[in-house]
C-alpha cells in the first residue's frame, strides 16, 4: 500500500514539474521569438535553437560595441585635446596620447585601472571633477598646472634649473553615466603667454605716451587762453581727447600694478561694503538724477570684511558706472547684500538689456567691446569710458581672493555677483 501511494505521488510531482517546465519553455520560447532578432523566425524551431540564435545575435552586438569604442577611441587619440576618461571610483580608465603628453602621465598602460591621482598630480583637476559628478552639469576651470619634477628634469642636462615651469591648462568635465566623468584638456599657455607680451607691450607704450601727453595737455591750456572764443570750443573739445587719453594709459598702468603686485598694492583694514556703497551712490547721485535712476538696496547693514576700501570703492564704481550707462531713464538698480558663513555675497544688476550671450566670457578682458547694440538702445548715454573699468574691477577682486563674474538676470538686464572672504572676528566695524 505505502509503495502503491509513493508512486501515484511520484508520479503527480512527475506530472506537475512537466507542466511547469512546459509552461516555462513556452514563456521562453515566447519572449525569445518576441525579440526584434527573432519576429520572423518560425516558432517550430526549438528552444534550444533560439536561445543559440540569441546568444550568437547578443555576441555580435557586442563586437560592434568593442568596435565603435575601438573606432572612437581611435578618433580621439588623433585629437589635440588631451582626454581622460575617469570612473566612479576616480580610477584613469583611459586616456589619449595628448593627454599623456600635456599632463606628464607616466607608467600607464591601456586596461588597468588605478587612481588617476597617482599619475597626475592635480588638485585643481580633482575638484573639476568631484564638482562635475555632484552636479552632473557640465563644469569648466582654468588652472596653472605644474609638471613633475623628473617630468621638468628630462633633457634639460646640467644647465637648467631644476624648477618645472607652469602650464596654463583649461578643463571642461562632462558627466556621464555610473558616475563617469570624461575630461577634454586644453593647453591654453601659448594664448597666455600671447596676452601677456600684448599686455607688456600696452604697457611700454602707455610709460612712453604718459609724458607726451601731460606736454600736449599743457600747450592745449596755453592755447584755449590765447584763442578768440569762437574758436574756443576747439580748443576744448581737444582737451577733452586729451584727457580721455591720459585717463586710458593711467587706468592701463593702474591694471598693470595690481595685476603685478597684488599683495604689495593693496592696503588692507577692517571696512563695511554696506558703508562703500552708499558712499559710491552718493558720489554717482549727479548722474543718476539725469537719468532719474534709483537704487534698490536688499541685505543687512553690516558686510564687514578685511580688504582695501579705496580700491573696494572702485570696483563698486566701475560696476554702478556701468550700469548706470545702459539702464533705461528712470529706472532702477538693485543691489543684494548677503553675509554667510563663508563670505560676503553682493549681486548689482540694472534693468537695460544685458549682454548678448557671446560677449560674456570676455566682458572682464581688457579693451574689450562687446555688441554695441546694447549702447545704441540706449542714445541718452553719451559717455564712454576706457573698456578697462570691468577688468580693473575684476582684477582688485582676486587680488582680495575673491570673485567677480557677469551674466544676465533672468527677468532681463545685466547682473554682477561680487565674492568676497568674509572675516568673522569684525562684527564690531561700523
Amino acid at each position: 500500500m505505502e509503495i502503491i501511494t509513493l508512486a501515484i505521488g511520484g508520479a503527480i510531482g512527475f506530472g506537475i514539474g512537466a507542466i511547469e517546465r512546459f509552461r516555462l519553455n513556452n514563456k521562453i520560447k515566447k519572449l525569445l521569438t518576441g525579440l526584434p532578432d527573432t519576429q520572423e523566425v518560425s516558432h517550430s524551431l526549438s528552444l534550444v535553437s533560439l536561445v543559440r540564435r540569441e546568444i550568437n545575435h547578443l555576441n555580435d552586438l557586442c563586437a560592434e560595441y568593442l568596435d565603435t569604442i575601438a573606432h572612437w577611441r581611435g578618433v580621439m587619440s588623433l585629437s589635440p585635446l588631451g582626454y581622460l576618461l575617469i570612473d566612479q571610483e576616480n580610477n584613469l580608465e583611459w586616456c589619449n596620447p595628448a593627454a599623456e603628453s600635456l599632463l606628464h602621465i607616466r607608467y600607464w598602460q591601456p586596461g588597468e585601472r588605478r587612481l588617476f591621482l597617482e599619475f597626475i598630480r592635480s588638485y585643481e583637476l580633482d575638484q573639476l571633477i568631484e564638482c562635475t559628478r555632484q552636479t552632473q552639469t557640465n563644469q569648466t576651470r582654468e588652472w596653472s598646472f605644474f609638471p613633475p619634477l623628473t617630468a621638468a628634469m628630462e633633457g634639460w642636462g646640467n644647465h637648467r634649473p631644476l624648477t618645472p615651469e607652469s602650464i596654463l591648462l583649461r578643463g571642461s568635465g562632462f558627466p556621464l553615466k555610473e558616475g563617469k566623468v570624461a575630461v577634454f584638456v586644453e593647453n591654453r599657455q601659448t594664448l597666455a603667454a600671447l596676452r601677456q607680451g600684448r599686455d607688456q607691450a600696452f604697457s611700454d607704450l602707455a610709460h612712453e605716451l604718459r609724458t607726451p601727453l601731460t606736454a600736449v595737455a599743457l600747450i592745449a591750456e596755453r592755447l584755449q587762453a590765447r584763442l578768440p572764443a569762437e574758436d574756443g570750443d576747439w580748443a576744448e573739445r581737444l582737451l577733452k581727447e586729451i584727457s580721455r587719453l591720459q585717463n586710458l594709459v593711467e587706468s592701463w598702468l593702474h591694471l598693470t600694478q595690481i595685476t603685478a603686485n597684488p599683495n604689495l598694492y593693496l592696503e588692507p583694514e577692517p571696512i563695511n561694503l554696506r558703508h562703500l556703497l552708499a558712499i559710491t551712490w552718493e558720489r554717482l547721485t549727479p548722474i543718476a538724477v539725469v537719468k532719474n535712476i534709483t537704487l534698490d538696496y536688499q541685505g543687512p547693514t553690516k558686510l564687514n570684511l578685511e580688504g582695501d576700501g579705496d580700491r573696494l570703492m572702485q570696483v563698486l564704481m566701475n560696476i554702478l558706472d556701468n550700469t548706470l550707462k545702459y539702464s533705461p531713464p528712470e529706472g532702477t538698480i538693485f543691489v543684494q547684500g548677503h553675509q554667510g558663513t563663508e563670505g560676503i555675497t553682493m549681486i548689482i544688476r540694472d534693468q537695460g538689456l544685458g549682454f548678448q550671450p557671446r560677449d560674456l566670457p570676455y566682458i572682464f578682458e581688457r579693451l574689450y567691446r562687446g555688441d554695441s547694440s546694447r549702447a545704441r538702445l540706449h542714445p541718452d548715454s553719451q559717455r564712454h569710458g576706457s573698456g578697462l573699468g570691468l577688468a580693473i574691477a575684476k582684477e582688485i577682486v582676486l587680488a582680495h581672493r575673491g570673485n567677480l563674474t557677469a551674466a544676465n538676470h533672468e527677468t532681463g538686464g545685466a547682473m554682477f555677483t561680487i565674492e568676497l572672504p568674509y572675516e568673522p572676528n569684525m562684527d564690531e566695524n561700523p
